[in-house]
């Protein structure tokens, strides 16, 4: 075992947490991960990245990828994204996924730290874009658990999909749990 292997599983076990996946990340995929409470979340991806032994990326506005930080991101598994007012994230994203063999893009659909009554959208449309699947992981605290759904190609009826999603993630508590994400009421 690796020294990195080593640190990354003494700290999640140290944090609590274990990695419940079914199977190995496809290639090209958008992972979704629920809920997003902490900044302790970004340290714990990297450490899934290191047990897994597998390539998972984030994008970032690419003035982040600039000096004097920009070479540490990159090393993170960071990508730099055009996010200018005539450039479209989704498509920028989904061109990113037509440039590589391999390309797993992590997001929180959250979209902030704070507590939110329903996903944003964004994950779902690169996903559609891209045409790659959807990888749900629920980060939950409450289980201890850092849990992975099989792989789930979006059908392009969003309603639908989402509650696909919704079920998921019903339950998961967050590190703070008070911003735990909720499921929507109907």
């Amino acid at each position: 075992m690796s020294f990195s292997k080593w640190i990354a599983g003494a700290y999640m076990n140290l944090m609590g947490l274990e990695i419940i996946r079914p199977e190995p990340l496809p290639a090209k995929c958008v992972v979704a991960v629920v809920p997003h409470t902490s900044n302790w979340d970004f340290p714990i991806g990297l450490c899934i990245r290191v047990l897994l032994d597998e390539k998972i990326h984030f994008v970032g506005k690419d003035s982040l990828f600039r000096w004097p930080f920009g070479k540490i991101f990159e090393k993170l598994g960071g990508v730099p994204v055009d996010r200018s007012q005539r450039n479209n994230f989704v498509q920028a994203v989904a061109q990113i996924f037509e440039q590589r063999k391999r390309f797993r893009l992590t997001l929180a659909p959250e979209g902030t730290r704070s507590k939110v009554d329903e996903l944003k959208s964004g994950f779902y449309y690169i996903a559609v874009e891209a045409k790659v699947p959807i990888v749900l992981c629920a980060f939950d605290w409450g289980k201890g658990e850092v849990r992975f759904a099989k792989p789930f190609m979006p059908t392009g009826d969003k309603d639908a999909d989402f509650e696909v999603f919704y079920d998921f993630f019903d339950g998961a508590v967050g590190y703070n749990a008070k911003k735990s994400f909720d499921r929507p009421k109907k």
